[in-house]
């Protein structure tokens, strides 16, 4: 159990949150633990899925935030998935803390993506349990910005949503966008904007209003990114 808590980087205080957390339905079978619910983490499932959709919404909100709904759900959906939280329970040797029957155990239960998912999410109830809402998104947040990455960006994100979950993603900063001139009649501007990430120039970009000329410096700035990313703390 130190080793599970030296991973996650955190010490429960209640150590039957994580005992329960890392006990399989199964178990109950061939041991004497009883049967009711509260003996193993098929209730703490329940709550980890809640607490799971939080953490992810606000991760994806704070990161997308002119993303649509439509696209932030999309987004959502993939990161709770079982696959997801199967992979990150891995990262984390979980399966090898579990407590289980000797049925699963002989079956490798240790690596069913089922059982594996269903523990991570028991593992979320018991950190929000233990450490409270603020210390479980400090936590968990690590692992979903790694998966968030991988995600292939949906087709209906706009540039600047896009080039700000790339900048935030691989470097914690947001671009910073700058009116470099503004021409025209006041019926008919037309606006030259910059978009910078620290001193490194991304893109410019022009339009008839300083919106549109913003999501034009982040397309281009888009463009520019692979050539530049390696060199934008520089």
């Amino acid at each position: 159990m130190k080793e599970i808590q030296d991973l996650l980087g955190y010490q429960f205080k209640n150590f039957n949150l994580l005992t329960r957390a890392l006990t399989h339905r199964s178990l109950s079978g061939d041991r004497s633990i009883g049967n009711d619910a509260a003996d193993h983490n098929e209730r703490m499932e329940f709550l980890g899925d809640a607490v799971l959709s939080l953490v992810v919404s606000q991760l994806l909100f704070e990161t997308f935030p002119s993303a649509p709904e439509g696209d932030l759900s999309t987004m959502k959906g993939h990161l709770v998935s079982r696959k997801v939280l199967a992979y990150i329970a891995g990262s984390l040797r979980l399966g090898s803390f579990l407590r289980m029957g000797d049925g699963e155990e002989t079956s490798m239960g240790r690596k069913k993506q089922s059982i594996l998912a269903g523990a991570m999410e028991a593992l979320i109830a018991g950190l929000y349990l233990d450490g409270g809402w603020h210390r479980t998104y400090e936590l968990l947040v690590p692992y979903f910005q790694g998966e968030v990455k991988k995600i292939p960006t949906p087709p209906l994100l706009d540039p600047k949503s896009k080039l700000q979950a790339l900048t935030q993603v691989h470097f914690q900063v947001l671009p910073e966008y700058r009116v470099v001139s503004r021409r025209g009649p006041s019926h008919d501007p037309s606006f030259l904007v910059e978009v910078r990430v620290g001193r490194k120039l991304l893109g410019t970009g022009a339009g008839r209003s300083k919106k549109e000329a913003e999501q034009a410096a982040a397309k281009a700035g888009l463009i520019s990114w692979d050539s530049k990313k390696s060199r934008i703390r520089e």
